[in-house]
């Protein structure tokens, strides 16, 4: 086998399945802050297919049938705590009724933020924990 350039490799875009299209704008695009950066339908009664993205993180939401399968999970890295914990501030006082995130600290280091969207796919953001932090005291969304 050759050796290939790691240089050569980019970053993965998740596939999440979306079964209505205004619930997951006032998700995606609302609620979490992603912008829309393109949509395609191959015609007028057809479903449809879009990019959205925040920052470096690029999400592709289908609702073609035989794109991918509902209930996905991604994880979505964040540049640290603090940007973390003030998102999630963000996002309770945006008072959106289908979610409140809380923050949990994980054995492996990482601060986590789980919220499912709509269709029922599972979006993790979690920033590396500094080496001196406590335990977070909020609790996890709950499960749906």
């Amino acid at each position: 086998m050759s050796n290939l350039p790691a240089a050569a490799f980019g970053p993965a875009t998740p596939l999440l399945r979306q079964f209505d299209e205004a619930q997951a704008r006032a998700f995606y695009v609302d609620f979490l802050g992603f912008t829309v950066d393109w949509q395609h339908r191959f015609g007028e009664n057809f479903p449809l297919y879009q990019q959205v993205s925040l920052g470096r993180c690029v999400l592709h939401l289908t609702g073609h049938h035989g794109d991918c399968c509902p209930g996905g999970a991604v994880r979505i890295p964040v540049a640290d705590v603090a940007t973390l914990q003030a998102f999630q501030q963000r996002l309770l006082a945006a008072d959106y009724r289908h979610a409140k995130p809380g923050l949990q600290d994980t054995p492996w280091g990482t601060r986590e933020m789980a919220i499912t969207d709509p269709s029922g796919n599972r979006l993790t953001f979690f920033a590396e924990l500094p080496p001196t932090a406590q335990p977070s005291t909020t609790p996890p969304e709950p499960a749906p």
